[in-house]
């Protein structure tokens, strides 16, 4: 089987999940999904940030490259989505908890990928997830922070304290001197991390219908194209402008071509970003990645 179509069967669970989420959603109490929500928040989504950011040791010429490249596909995401803000949501608030989603990806998806690569582009990938997850979550909580109208101490303050920073930041500095984490603490993170996925897509599930997911506009497209097609383009013009490798530049466009974070949603449920918004993208961008990923992905393979 060919590395696309295994990435396309790879996405085939997460669909199935965020269906049953939606059928789960009509027989349980909110109550439910707010207290898998914080669980997401707290536990299960900071444990798979630690766990890919201390994958492996990170080089300085990893950062250089890798690291510099992914910074400025995210930086990029974070300005071509900003006209958007004149067709998205009256707050500002609401804006910002699906404006995240133009410059956040799928971790977990991004190990899936990695496996299409030869061995040395997949240790590239762990890398490029363990150098992003820090400032994704700095640009996602900035812009949570000043929706909700906090001011700058408050709002620094929610960057350096949020989990996802912490643990992405912790796993950086345990990758950056190469020390390992002991055993059983690794495996218990390891099966925590597991649940992280899973446990997002049933909660962005039971907020949807079948006619929001299936309702493509303006808005939402706009997010898509940004995410799915112009950030991959882009990476291909940063790979020649940098003159990185071809190993390094099938990681980056790869990195670029991922569908946005499960971890979205439960970002912007925290700041009381209303999370049918960002749910909404984050179902469809599953979904359309189905037939993108395979594209990109023939490309650098």
């Amino acid at each position: 089987m060919s590395g696309a179509s295994s990435v396309a069967l790879a996405l085939a669970p997460d669909i199935l999940i965020i269906a049953l989420g939606m059928l789960l959603g009509r027989f349980f109490d909110n109550t439910l999904w707010v207290a898998l929500d914080k669980l997401c928040f707290y536990v299960f989504f900071p444990a798979l940030m630690f766990t890919a950011a201390a994958a492996r040791p990170i080089g300085l010429s990893d950062i250089a490259s890798i690291g510099v490249a992914v910074w400025i596909l995210m930086g990029l995401g974070f300005v071509l989505a900003l006209p958007l803000r004149r067709i998205g949501p009256a707050s500002s608030l609401d804006f910002a908890g699906v404006w995240q989603t133009a410059w956040r990806f799928n971790a977990g998806l991004a190990f899936v990928v990695a496996q299409t690569l030869p061995h040395e582009a997949a240790a590239l990938m762990a890398v490029a997830i363990g150098l992003a997850v820090p400032l994704a979550n700095v640009l996602a909580v900035g812009a949570l922070a000043r929706g909700a109208g906090q001011t700058i101490g408050p709002a620094s303050k929610a960057i350096v304290t949020n989990p996802f920073f912490l643990a992405s930041s912790a796993g950086l500095l345990v990758g950056a001197t190469g020390h390992a984490v002991p055993g059983t603490a690794e495996l218990a993170l390891d099966r925590l991390a597991e649940v992280a996925i899973p446990a997002a897509l049933l909660s962005i599930g039971a907020s949807l219908s079948l006619r929001v997911l299936c309702a493509l506009n303006g808005l939402t497209g706009g997010f898509h194209l940004i995410k799915l097609v112009l950030l991959p383009l882009c990476a291909f013009g940063l790979a020649d402008v940098m003159e990185l490798s071809p190993t390094q530049t099938s990681v980056i466009v790869l990195f670029a071509a991922l569908p946005t974070a499960a971890a979205a949603q439960t970002l912007a449920a925290r700041f009381g970003a209303d999370r049918r918004g960002p749910a909404t993208i984050i179902a469809q961008s599953t979904g359309l990645a189905c037939m993108t990923l395979p594209v990109w992905i023939a490309l650098v393979v």
